[in-house]
């Protein structure tokens, strides 16, 4: 089975089921010191982020059903996610979440291997924007007098610091070259 990821997708959730026996998880979702990371190899990947890989065993889940997991930990949503709880919620084993972080932002495409079934890709439900519109005028790219801030004092006064920077450095090599 092949997957297209596209690169610029910023909320694709990706469920998989591990048909792995549950002492071969940690050693397959796990990378190793070494580099060598048999999930990335299984999913057919050129770039996958460990940060953003979660590997859960719905046992662990208690008394939470895979769905409301999916919902509240990764914003799982959409008619599809709706149509499917019932699926989700049947499922025992492990599962191999990938949100759309999970590939850097990289199109490739996934080349799966038998240990992972593909349940589903969901839509991410957008985080909402919290607290009130800002207003002060330095929100606003205004000086205390209102007028906008000039891109040109902007970039003197970063080459200016750069300068300063630059000359503190010098001074600091010239004493240690002087003990």
């Amino acid at each position: 089975m092949q997957i297209d990821v596209n690169g610029s997708d910023r909320s694709t959730l990706r469920v998989f089921q591990l048909d792995l026996p549950a002492e071969a998880v940690e050693r397959f979702t796990v990378q190793a010191g070494t580099g060598e990371w048999p999930l990335k190899y299984a999913l057919g990947a050129t770039t996958l982020r460990n940060g953003f890989v979660d590997v859960v065993d719905i046992r662990d889940l208690e008394k939470m059903s895979v769905s409301k997991y999916l919902a509240e930990a990764h914003s799982a949503a959409g008619d599809d996610f709706k149509a499917d709880r019932s699926r989700l919620d049947a499922l025992t084993g492990h599962l191999v979440i990938l949100p759309a972080q999970a590939f850097d932002n990289t199109s490739q495409t996934l080349t799966i291997a038998p240990q992972l079934r593909l349940i589903g890709s969901y839509a991410e439900e957008a985080a909402a924007t919290r607290g009130p519109k800002l207003r002060s005028t330095s929100a606003k790219g205004l000086t205390g007098q209102g007028a906008p801030i000039d891109r040109e004092n902007r970039t003197s006064l970063f080459v200016l610091l750069a300068l300063i920077g630059l000359g503190i450095v010098a001074l600091l090599i010239m004493a240690a070259i002087l003990r």
